[in-house]
């Protein structure tokens, strides 16, 4: 079972199973929306076991503090770690916000490598590449079933009005190579292939 989830700027994703997997997070402040958004979608706090950020911008982030504090596990790519304080800065700027850091002691550390073995262990089946053209720290889940959470990767049909980023056609031959059907994007509608 996938929901989209859509209550602030960010589209995040729950994936139900034996347990359940948030992609990504809203801006700090959209928690109420948030509640509002999974209560609509007939889940609980308690449904979701493990956070994924696709990447630690602002934008991806701004609610895993809360949900570690309920219970919730952040799902941490070793690859990211040295980027999770990214959003800090830019978060201390507005006290309104009232952001916590993010906080690893509530986390699982895996790498790309063994994604495939730690999703199976939840009841997923699919695996966490490794698509940097966004940022050093971006992820990409792609799951067997051929549906595909790509964050912030630039949408595929922008592809030749960037004809220098290697880094981009890169990271689109390899989600390609997995040959999705469907393709969730963060700020855009979704993608049939």
């Amino acid at each position: 079972m996938i929901n989209k989830l859509r209550y602030g700027n960010t589209n995040t994703f729950f994936i139900g199973g034996a347990s359940g997997l948030l992609i990504d997070t809203d801006l700090p402040g959209t928690l109420p929306a948030f509640y509002k958004s999974i209560k609509e979608h007939n889940i609980k706090t308690g449904d979701i076991s493990y956070v994924l950020a696709t990447h630690y911008h602002p934008d991806h982030i701004g609610l895993i503090s809360e949900l570690t504090k309920q219970g919730t596990k952040l799902l941490l790519i070793d690859i990211q770690k040295p980027y999770i304080h990214f959003s800090d800065e830019i978060f201390n700027r507005d006290k309104r916000l009232k952001y916590e850091p993010v906080n690893t002691d509530n986390s699982v550390i895996i790498t790309v490598k063994n994604s495939r073995k730690f999703l199976k262990s939840i009841g997923i089946e699919g695996e966490i590449i490794f698509t940097p053209s966004h940022s050093e720290d971006s992820v990409s889940l792609i799951l067997d079933s051929g549906i595909c959470f790509v964050g912030d990767l630039e949408p595929i049909e922008y592809l030749g009005a960037y004809d220098e980023n290697l880094k981009l056609k890169a990271d689109w031959e390899l989600v390609m190579s997995y040959r999705p059907k469907i393709i969730y994007y963060s700020h855009a509608n979704e993608k049939i292939t």
